[in-house]
């Protein structure tokens, strides 16, 4: 019955957002989004694996560009979207890249935001974007159980550091979108500790999974993002 509501729901839905990122992108899944938006309907292409850096590649293993691309061909569909980026570049791929080419951090880090201001930019042309800061780093140190911290475990990089560069790009991601009067949804304050690191309510309580908690994070974004759907744009 609940899920049939859900689904009607959708049908009366007059505002459709599209929803494009990495595999974070799936908390937009969350039935909570139906109760506290119930006149948006949330089109969610997540793509595992997606990252800024290798947005103009064609021969990315994940193909995010193509897949994000083949949604936005129809713009008309869609009210806005939200994009959801950059997670894995900041906590993984901008520092492998670095040791594996032997290049300064400062040359990774500029060209993932270049990547992603030039993706920004160019959906902004077709659709009204809501860009969401990138997630904090929740992978600990020497920690290498699960499937991504496994992956990740190659990284010298310490947790503060992951944390420090990823609050700079999303520092830098803010400067352009208010630059270019394009909706920017800062998180970083409220998902802080007070040891600088992700705050433990914000942790999965599956310690394998390195995704934030699902029902804490869905509150966190339903609470910012209501000043922008609601607010702004009054039904």
């Amino acid at each position: 019955m609940l899920k049939f509501g859900f689904r009607l729901i959708d049908k009366l839905a007059f505002r459709k957002v599209l929803v494009i990122g990495d595999s974070h992108a799936k908390i937009f899944n969350n039935p909570l989004f139906k109760i506290h938006f119930p006149f948006y309907a949330f089109d969610v292409c997540s793509v595992k694996g997606a990252t800024a850096s290798g947005l103009e590649n064609p021969n990315s293993k994940t193909q995010a560009y193509k897949i994000f691309k083949e949604k936005l061909d129809n713009p008309q569909k869609y009210f806005k979207v939200i994009l959801l980026l950059g997670e894995v570049d900041t906590g993984f791929v901008i520092w492998y890249r670095s040791e594996k080419y032997d290049a300064p951090i400062s040359k990774m880090f500029n060209d993932a935001i270049i990547k992603y201001t030039n993706f920004i930019a160019d959906t902004n042309k077709l659709l009204q974007p809501i860009v969401i800061s990138t997630p904090l780093p929740t992978i600990s140190d020497n920690n290498d159980w699960g499937e991504i911290a496994n992956l990740r475990k190659t990284i010298k990089a310490k947790q503060l550091e992951r944390t420090d560069l990823t609050i700079k790009f999303n520092n830098k991601i803010e400067k352009f979108c208010k630059t270019n009067n394009i909706e920017y949804v800062n998180l970083d304050k409220q998902s802080l500790g007070k040891n600088g690191l992700i705050d433990d309510y914000l942790l999965n309580k599956n310690s394998n999974n390195h995704h934030y908690n699902n029902n804490n994070y869905t509150k966190l974004l339903i609470r910012n993002l209501k000043k922008i759907l609601v607010v702004k744009n009054k039904l």
